[in-house]
C-alpha cells in the first residue's frame, strides 16, 4: 500500500510512525526539530490519516507497508521511531527487514498482549455518527458523552473532516479498527530483534512497567530503557522539552 507521507530537513532518514486513531499531523512540531539533523518522514499508517483504507490491519500488513516506502524512496540505514501502535509496527519490521534498520525509538509500548481497553472510545465515536450530524459541535457533544477527557476528545476530534459540504467523517477507518482491535493489540513474535533500540516510555502510564524490561530484554538484547516520569502514554505531546532531549540524546 503507498502510504501518505511529508519529507523535511536533510540528513540520515528517520521515519516516524504514529500510534492508534493518530496521523502525521499530531508529530509536525516534533519534526521540525528533527529535521535540523534528520530527513524526517512524517507518515499515516494505514486506515490512518490520509492514507488508504484497507480491511486488513496487522503488523505483519503495517510493516510491509513500511518496507514498500522505503524501497519507493531507495533508503538504507533509517531510524524509526514508533509511537504505541507504531511501535510494535517498527518492531515488527525490525524483525523482518533489520538489515535496513540502524537504530529504533519505540515510544511506550511493549511486546506483550493488551487488554481490550478502548471500549469507551469506541463507543463515543460510533456514537457521533457521522451520517446525521450537522456540526462539529455537535459531534464533539456526542463523543463526550462517552469519552470524558479533554484532551483524548480533541486527539480524536482532529480526526473529524468535512468529507462534503454537508457530510462529517473520521480519517481512520473507524469500522476495521474497531473489528481489527485485538490483532493490534497482540504480542509480537518471538522472533529476536538485533537492532539497538531505545525503549522511551512515560513514568505515569502503565502500558511498560519496569518488571516488563527483563522479557523486553530478551526479545531486544540491544535494548535501553529511559522513563519520563512526568509522562503518561502519549509521551511526546505531555513532556515535549523531555521527549525530543532523550531522543536527541540517543541519536546524536
Amino acid at each position: 500500500m503507498n502510504l501518505h507521507f511529508r519529507k523535511i530537513g536533510e540528513g540520515q532518514p528517520l521515519i516516524i510512525l504514529h500510534g492508534l486513531f493518530g496521523s502525521s499531523d499530531n508529530w509536525q512540531t516534533h519534526a521540525k526539530k528533527f529535521a535540523e539533523n534528520f530527513t524526517v518522514y512524517l507518515v499515516d499508517q494505514r486506515n490512518h490519516g490520509h492514507s488508504l483504507h484497507h480491511d486488513v490491519m496487522s503488523y505483519d500488513a503495517m510493516a510491509d507497508d513500511l518496507l514498500e516506502l522505503i524501497a519507493a524512496e531507495g533508503l538504507r540505514d533509517v531510524i524509526l521511531l514508533g509511537h504505541s501502535m507504531g511501535g510494535k509496527t517498527v518492531m515488527r519490521f525490525a524483525q523482518k527487514n533489520g538489515f535496513l534498520v540502524d537504530r529504533m525509538i519505540v515510544v511506550d509500548m511493549g511486546i506483550k498482549q493488551y487488554r481490550p481497553h478502548h471500549d469507551q472510545i469506541f463507543q463515543g465515536l460510533f456514537h457521533v455518527d457521522v451520517d446525521h450530524v450537522k456540526s462539529r459541535k455537535e459531534a464533539e457533544e456526542r463523543l463526550t458523552q462517552f469519552v470524558t477527557e479533554p484532551s483524548t476528545v480533541q486527539f480524536l476530534m482532529k480526526n473529524l473532516y468535512w468529507k462534503t459540504p454537508e457530510q462529517l467523517a473520521w480519517r481512520f477507518n473507524l469500522d476495521v479498527l474497531n473489528r481489527e482491535i485485538n490483532a493490534i493489540l497482540s504480542a509480537m513474535p518471538d522472533e529476536t530483534i538485533d537492532t539497538p533500540t531505545l525503549m522511551l516510555t512515560g513514568g505515569q502510564s502503565g502500558y511498560v512497567p519496569a518488571k516488563d524490561f527483563d522479557s523486553i530484554s530478551e526479545l531486544i538484547p540491544n535494548a535501553e530503557f529511559k522513563v519520563i516520569a512526568s509522562a503518561g502514554h502519549w509521551v511526546h505531546a505531555e513532556a515535549p522539552a523531555a521527549f525530543i532531549e532523550a531522543v536527541e540524546t540517543y541519536l546524536l
